[in-house]
């Protein structure tokens, strides 16, 4: 097949774009120019994909490079997204994940030979699930939001579900908090964590362990999105989550893999919280994203815990255990000399 894949040089569409070229098909990488830095940063990341790849270059905000960039395609992978619990300008979140996904859709009616979209969601448009585990047929109920990223796929999320009921040949997955090999964008959170824990910049848990998230390996999630292009049910959700843990117990569970002394204290969610206003001013005068920010931390006192079974059943998702993953993640950082243990 002929795919196009948009957000290809991001830390999952990079190495979906991998996966589908790997498995034979003929991949549109669909990036922009600018993508990681200024100038011709794009085209650097860009030759980090596949020789096999053919690269589009364009803006999610621009339909018409969207449409020629699905030209003579036969499916599109809407992956393309502003990941971050924080912007200077909010606004973008809307741009990007409300209206790029409206401008996906307008290229694809457009477009004949396209009869397949999966789009990337997350699991912030299914919502919290403090004290209990959530499936698919949870409704965000749209009143709180703890980002702005969340606001934009919860109303990104509405638009998806509109366009399947008026018949576009659209499939929503929605990974967990992904973890793995890959770009240390805010996508990869967990190894940026595990690279300050590692090099005593925290020293500390985060929090008491109340906090729960459903861990998914990046991999994992890339066959999710190949088996909900062959197998997804038009209209269905299927949420590409894994273990429902917290970050203590990621922490504890680094430290058995690597022979490694846990943490000794906790720093409190509250602390956390003054630090992230801090970084956020900070990073008004410095032009430089906070690795912590307020709203970060307010995700952190909520519960974000899901089932898999649906993907499972109908997709065969197999996500692998947390410990596996883990500890290959773990050692790709000691490789890759961010991390020593």
């Amino acid at each position: 097949m002929r795919i196009a894949v948009t957000g290809a040089t991001g830390y999952l569409g990079s190495r979906l774009c991998g996966a589908l070229a790997d498995a034979g098909h003929a991949v549109r990488a669909f990036a922009l120019r600018s993508a990681g830095g200024g100038g011709g940063g794009g085209d650097v990341e860009a030759g980090l994909l596949p020789a096999s790849v053919e690269l589009a270059y364009g803006d999610v905000a621009d339909v018409e490079s969207l449409a020629a960039a699905f030209d003579r395609c036969d499916a599109v992978f809407h992956v393309a997204a502003a990941v971050e619990a924080w912007l200077p300008d909010p606004s973008i979140f809307i741009t990007v994940n409300v209206g790029g996904l409206e401008n996906v859709l307008k290229a694809a009616r457009r477009t004949p030979t396209v009869k397949k979209i999966v789009y990337t969601s997350s699991f912030f448009a299914i919502g919290p699930t403090d004290g209990y585990v959530a499936d698919e047929t949870q409704m965000h109920q749209g009143k709180t939001f703890f980002t702005e990223y969340e606001k934009s796929k919860v109303l990104a999320d509405q638009i998806a579900l509109q366009a399947a009921a008026e018949g576009m040949p659209i499939t929503i997955v929605y990974p967990g908090f992904m973890y793995g090999p890959g770009k240390l964008t805010a996508g990869n959170l967990v190894s940026r964590i595990l690279i300050e824990r590692f090099n005593g910049r925290l020293p500390g848990y985060i929090g008491h362990g109340h906090d729960r998230e459903s861990f998914c390996h990046v991999d994992d999630v890339v066959a999710g999105h190949v088996v909900a292009m062959e197998k997804g049910r038009e209209g269905e959700r299927y949420l590409l989550t894994g273990e429902n843990t917290s970050l203590v117990q990621i922490f504890d569970m680094a430290a058995r893999i690597t022979n490694t002394k846990a943490p000794r204290f906790h720093v409190p969610l509250w602390l956390l919280e003054i630090y992230g206003w801090i970084s956020v001013l900070v990073s008004r005068i410095t032009g430089k994203l906070p690795f912590i920010s307020y709203p970060a931390v307010r995700v952190l006192r909520h519960q974000w815990a899901y089932s898999c079974e649906k993907a499972k059943k109908e997709l065969g998702y197999s996500p692998r255990s947390l410990t596996e993953g883990l500890s290959e993640t773990l050692l790709w950082l000691k490789d890759s000399e961010m991390i020593r243990f």
